[in-house]
């Protein structure tokens, strides 16, 4: 009896793996087609768990984004507001220019504009001038070992000067159009053009040659011109302190703006 029992479990020790009538190679014999079905992409188990799993990242990823960006705006929200408690604490902060009863113009300033208009009559002449602050900047100076030199250079190498562009009106005909330069010292033309009245922009207007190519009693006796309209280096001290009290003004505006669209 005990021969035959050995030699039934050394034949059942013969038999593949393969023919094993519940073992399939490769799967685990807990793991049956009913749970495979379910594990497939396009099983409802699938659809259900594979979202899930990711909203956890999604929804991290959200609240870091979030938090960087409250702590950007807020910083930023910081700086403005220190930029704007530096300019109301500078020194030409809510100072009023002074603007003398015998000046020739009057100023039309609209908030938000760069530039500021002064506007007269004249001999029945419409003038207006269109008037912008420049910086020019020199830069042909030299480098020094020295702090004070260089504190002095870089103040005088900064020169400020104005742009006006002067138009005078007779009420019928062209329009007459000056470009100039104001400083303290003198009045720079730098062109003039004769402008149809239909033709504001000029673009169809013969400009004419380049001033300093005119004659010399010519360029003189169109400075006189201008100057006794008002056109002259003597206004250049009001309206230099203008310009800089107004661009004091436009760039604290400028920055309660910013602020009001970020807030």
């Amino acid at each position: 009896m005990s021969w035959i029992a050995a030699s039934l479990l050394r034949r059942s020790l013969r038999v593949p793996i393969s023919s094993a009538p519940f073992l399939r190679r490769g799967r685990p014999p807990w793991i049956t087609s009913s749970l495979l079905a379910d594990s497939s992409p396009f099983s409802p188990l699938s659809r259900v768990a594979a979202p899930q799993g990711l909203k956890p990242a999604s929804s991290f990823l959200s609240l870091r984004f979030a938090s960087s960006k409250v702590s950007g705006d807020e910083n930023l929200k910081r700086v403005i507001d220190s930029e704007i408690q530096c300019e109301r604490e500078s020194d030409t902060h809510g100072q009023e220019v002074d603007v003398p009863e015998d000046f020739p113009f009057e100023i039309v300033d609209n908030p938000g504009d760069q530039a500021v208009f002064l506007k007269r009559e004249f001999a029945g002449e419409n003038i207006q001038v269109t008037v912008l602050m420049n910086f020019n900047e020199q830069n042909d100076l030299e480098e020094t070992d020295e702090d004070d030199d260089d504190d002095e250079r870089n103040e005088n190498s900064m020169e400020s000067t104005l742009s006006l562009v002067v138009t005078i009106d007779k009420g019928e005909g062209s329009l007459l159009e000056f470009c100039c330069n104001l400083n303290s010292d003198e009045l720079e033309i730098e062109n003039m053009v004769m402008k149809k009245r239909d033709d504001v922009d000029g673009q169809s207007a013969y400009q004419g040659p380049k001033f300093s190519d005119l004659d010399e009693n010519l360029q003189a006796a169109l400075h006189r011109y201008l100057e006794a309209r008002g056109i002259k280096s003597s206004v250049f001290d009001v309206l230099h302190k203008y310009m800089l009290n107004k661009d004091d003004r436009e760039h604290l505006g400028w920055l309660k703006n910013i602020k009001g669209l970020i807030a």
